[in-house]
């Protein structure tokens, strides 16, 4: 009976470092005696017991994470930078036999070309060129996780924290900014209205019955209104003329 217990469980263990599946986005990275001999999978595989021995990679994009890094900019501001690297396996070989442990190598790898490229910048390029930052962010870590088997497919800067003293003096500029734009706005206001009414003034001096039209309208507005009674004494300027000229 213990036997046949034991025989029982010898083939259970056989059969469970025999046989595996692996899912559709798995790959199995095959060693015989200690050498790389291929990939398998998905699926069923099959390996040899105490022969083969197989590495799980999964293929799927990895979204991870750059913690907040202190950084200098160019113009010596300090600044706090976090981001986000997708990536995924794209050599399921490279990445186990390369590299010890490629998830964490593409992290740390990923906060040292944060610091070092943002660190490349200053200030207002870093808040107004996210996307050549981020481009070049990619291209960088690209090329340096190739050799793992690892293929960038986006870097995005998240957030960038600035000093208190910072804010305020970028909120002050913003107002000065501001006011700025409403004097000029107001000043080219000004100088069209008095344009239009150096023309008007010309138009009224040239033309004798422009005076009397605009005369007439002013009397209409000011004899608009409800619940009230006005009266007009309507005299020729001709008259008003030779009265004030009289000796």
């Amino acid at each position: 009976m213990i036997s046949l217990v034991f025989g029982i469980v010898l083939v259970a263990v056989l059969l469970f470092n025999t046989v595996k599946i692996l899912n559709e986005y798995e790959r199995a990275v095959i060693f015989r005696l200690g050498r790389y001999t291929g990939i398998r999978g998905p699926g069923l595989i099959i390996l040899i017991p105490a022969v083969e021995k197989m590495q799980r990679v999964d293929l799927r994009t990895v979204t991870m994470d750059i913690p907040s890094q202190d950084i200098i900019s160019r113009d010596n501001v300090t600044l706090k930078v976090n981001g986000v690297v997708y990536f995924r396996v794209d050599k399921p070989d490279k990445s186990v036999i390369a590299v010890e442990d490629y998830l964490h190598a593409t992290g740390q790898i990923a906060q040292t070309t944060l610091r070092s490229v943002i660190g490349q910048f200053e200030l207002n390029e870093i808040l107004s060129q996210r996307e050549q930052i981020n481009v070049k962010l990619q291209a960088i870590l690209d090329e340096h996780t190739e050799p793992w088997g690892i293929k960038v497919s986006a870097v995005e800067v998240k957030a960038i924290d600035l000093p208190i003293e910072m804010q305020r003096a970028m909120a002050k500029q913003a107002q000065a900014e501001r006011d700025k734009r409403a004097k000029v706005i107001s000043a080219e206001g000004e100088l069209e209205a008095a344009k239009k009414l150096a023309e008007a003034a010309h138009i009224l001096d040239t033309e004798k019955n422009a005076i009397v039209l605009r005369y007439l309208d002013t009397m209409k507005e000011i004899s608009v209104g409800e619940g009230k009674t006005t009266t007009f004494f309507p005299l020729p300027i001709e008259f008003l003329t030779k009265a004030l000229n009289r000796p």
